[in-house]
């Protein structure tokens, strides 16, 4: 008799555990809580573990179509002098392709269809028992044999089960918006680059995402007074980066979307029959841009753990934490690190910067999850 899941949440993770178990023979039902499956943000990073995971999946062709493929990551000081550089994309190095959300979200969608997930919509869990059981709140349950609460960083079920040990709402957090793309914002050979300025305790990430569209995710405190409201103050943001006036200048009456990072750890990442995944487990500042690269290396990680032959469900969910956990919480612990950076003042950060972003050991730091695959079955 074949064996069934049921999926909470219809975001990064969710999908590509969904179809990764589908593939693997389970019958799968995945609940969304909005009205239907759509992104939320605006452009992301997929680096090689994430590229990995939707090959396996088989969501690559139709998520990377159209991405942006720059040559480097580089950080800079408020006047634009770069502080180190790391290459990515070229022989030897590793892959960093940026997206739009909703292309990624679309492909996953489809991809689920095609291995046969059941999608439902406007479905909401509360709550999941060690049992398999889950509890929605119109009064339904659905019992499978694996839960798995992909639902977010608010996880509801995750909570419902006193999961968490540590869960941190950090001083910082992000605006995300979309400007368009224009050749007067930096010299040719910036244009394509992934620029990420420091200034005082905020930030500014510059993606180019389509050849239409930049992806910008501006950080700061969650009290800075440039960042509250819909959008952002850019006289403010000026000030702070003029050298970037142009590109400011382009978000003018952009709506942004505000996030205030958190950090989460559980202490198990699986309960009985219920398993958790993406932010629900691990849940991480985007520093290091690996939220969704994790949530679906180990989604699909997970489902060739449980698909292996022989072992019963504690045992296989078991062996997919002592397999996969201390590489995700390495990389949780790096990005939570590099919020340290915010406190640190221009004139120690810029130097400090510059020096050990020369270093091998810095560089080995921030792509060690990039060398992370999906477990084989």
């Amino acid at each position: 008799m074949g064996r069934h899941a049921e999926v909470i949440g219809g975001g990064i993770g969710g999908l590509t555990a969904a179809t990764a178990l589908a593939l693997g023979g389970w019958t799968v039902r995945l609940h969304e809580r909005q009205t239907e499956i759509r992104a939320v943000g605006a452009g992301i990073y997929v680096w090689d573990n994430g590229l990995s995971a939707l090959e396996a999946i088989g969501a690559y062709r139709e998520a990377t179509l159209g991405a942006h493929i720059g040559p480097a990551v580089e950080a800079r000081s408020r006047t634009g002098r770069t502080l180190y550089r790391i290459g990515i994309n070229g022989p030897g190095q590793p892959r960093c392709y940026t997206l739009l959300r909703d292309r990624l979200i679309e492909a996953l969608v489809h991809a689920a269809e095609r291995a046969g997930v059941e999608l439902v919509t406007d479905s909401r869990a509360v709550s999941a028992d060690p049992d398999g059981t889950v509890a929605f709140d119109d009064g339904r349950t659905a019992t499978a044999d694996l839960v798995i609460a992909a639902d977010g960083v608010h996880s509801r079920l995750r909570d419902s089960l006193g999961m968490a040990t540590r869960r941190v709402r950090m001083r910082q957090g992000a605006a995300r918006l979309m400007v368009p793309a224009s050749p007067d914002y930096f010299p040719a050979e910036d244009l394509v680059k992934h620029l990420e300025y420091f200034q005082g305790r905020r930030r500014l990430l510059y993606t180019p995402c389509t050849p239409e569209h930049v992806y910008l995710a501006v950080v700061s405190d969650v009290d800075d007074p440039s960042t509250r409201g819909s959008s952002i103050d850019l006289e403010s943001w000026v000030r702070s980066l003029p050298s970037l006036e142009n590109l400011l200048r382009r978000a003018d009456g952009i709506p942004i979307r505000w996030d205030t990072f958190e950090y989460i750890r559980l202490r198990s990442w699986s309960c009985g029959r219920v398993a958790f995944l993406g932010d629900a487990a691990h849940a991480q500042p985007p520093y290091l841009g690996q939220g969704g690269g994790t949530a679906m290396t180990n989604a699909v990680s997970l489902a060739a753990t449980v698909g292996r032959p022989g072992l019963a469900l504690g045992e296989a969910l078991a062996a997919w934490e002592r397999e996969q956990r201390p590489d995700v919480e390495r990389t949780q612990r790096t990005s939570y690190r590099m919020r340290l950076l915010n406190a640190v003042p221009d004139a120690v950060r810029d130097p400090l910067l510059s020096l050990v972003g020369r270093t091998s050991g810095f560089a080995d730091s921030q792509l060690a999850a990039t060398k992370l695959r999906p477990t084989a079955s």
